[in-house]
């Protein structure tokens, strides 16, 4: 077997792979690895293994020690400084082979591994969510239709303008209760997938955001242009993007944010793993607002229906976005701190899984 059919074999595993000499230069790097570390195995091969991360918690010198004594070890929950100044927090293992005078650096991110974990846990939870919420809407719209039914029929009794004016909010008052309802539900007409072009789905947003806001807020785009169509329904994308975006708007407009920013950004990320289905490529749709944060709190339940941190908020937007893109496959996940709101959405670019 040659070189080039290892190399083939380390980039289909999903644990990060580093192969290096014995002066700790980087020999090889799989595609996990690259993507953990956020670094291309091309450009860092021939360069000293310190080059994909800083670390000070003896990792440089555990791995000379390996090296010099061919002795195999694991070490957990080692803190490593990437180059982008991002630090994340590994398992990892070193073999070394004197027979080949290299070494493999074996290592598993426990944050990613932390993250899958909630986001089962989220996926399994809303899922619970959505079929209590069914029930519960069937039960609340055949009642609500008799109240609406039985007001229609008192009102052509009526010939009295004041009585009438009240069989007028009993009808009302139950189409908004029937509306909210059929919200909470989500879409109840069928998908229709087709090659969506993402970029154009997020223009569509931002053409609508910013003709409601005008000059008021800054708004960015930075795209990746060589994203590949995927296969998704145009309308729900635009409204999970929008659901999200108007939440932007609203919070920065309602605050006072001095210089309010929301920015777009899409890239793709390859080896990511959704619940418990992994896919070898996916579209990262960022939305970034500048705006106060979402409170602590808060933070963990935003998906869910009814929950939300705005005084004029209903508590249905980001619980509908979540809702449309699971219909795809995708996630949304959110980070926030005073200053910045990033809300992600993850999407599969294998169209087998869309």
């Amino acid at each position: 077997m040659n070189s080039n059919s290892y190399q083939n074999i380390l980039d289909s595993l999903l644990t990060a792979i580093i192969l290096v000499d014995h002066n700790l230069t980087v020999v090889h790097m799989n595609a996990s690895a690259e993507m953990n570390l956020g670094v291309s195995g091309e450009k860092m091969s021939g360069r000293s293994i310190h080059a994909c991360f800083s670390a000070s918690d003896g990792t440089p010198m555990s791995l000379e020690e390996a090296l010099r004594n061919n002795r195999n070890f694991t070490k957990r929950k080692a803190s490593w400084k990437l180059h982008n100044n991002q630090t994340i927090m590994v398992d990892y293992s070193v073999i070394p082979s004197h027979e080949m005078n290299h070494m493999v650096i074996e290592f598993q991110p426990l944050d990613r591994l932390l993250k899958i974990s909630r986001e089962e846990a989220m996926l399994a939870s809303q899922e619970t969510t959505r079929n209590l919420i069914r029930g519960m809407a069937h039960e609340i719209k055949n009642p609500l239709g008799g109240i609406r039914g039985a007001a229609q029929l008192l009102a052509r009794e009526l010939h009295h303008e004041e009585l009438e004016e009240y069989t007028r909010i009993i009808i009302d008052e139950t189409d908004r209760l029937r509306n909210l309802v059929d919200r909470m539900l989500g879409p109840h007409k069928s998908s229709e997938r087709k090659p969506t072009n993402i970029h154009e789905v997020l223009e569509h947003v931002h053409s609508v955001i910013k003709a409601e806001v005008g000059s008021q807020i800054t708004i960015k785009r930075d795209y990746d242009p060589s994203i590949p169509p995927l296969t998704a329904d145009r309308a729900q994308l635009i409204q999970a993007v929008l659901n999200i975006g108007r939440n932007a708007m609203q919070s920065l407009l309602e605050n006072g944010t001095a210089n309010p920013q929301i920015a777009f950004r899409t890239r793709v990320q390859r080896r990511y793993t959704i619940g418990r289905t992994h896919h070898p490529l996916v579209v990262k749709i960022s939305i970034t607002d500048n705006g106060p944060g979402i409170p602590p709190e808060l933070i963990e339940d935003i998906f869910f229906p009814m929950i939300t941190g705005r005084a004029n908020g209903s508590g249905l937007g980001l619980a509908i976005a979540q809702n449309l893109v699971n219909l795809h496959k995708g996630i949304i996940e959110c980070a926030s701190r005073k200053g910045k709101t990033e809300f992600t959405i993850y999407l599969p670019l294998d169209t087998e899984n869309a």
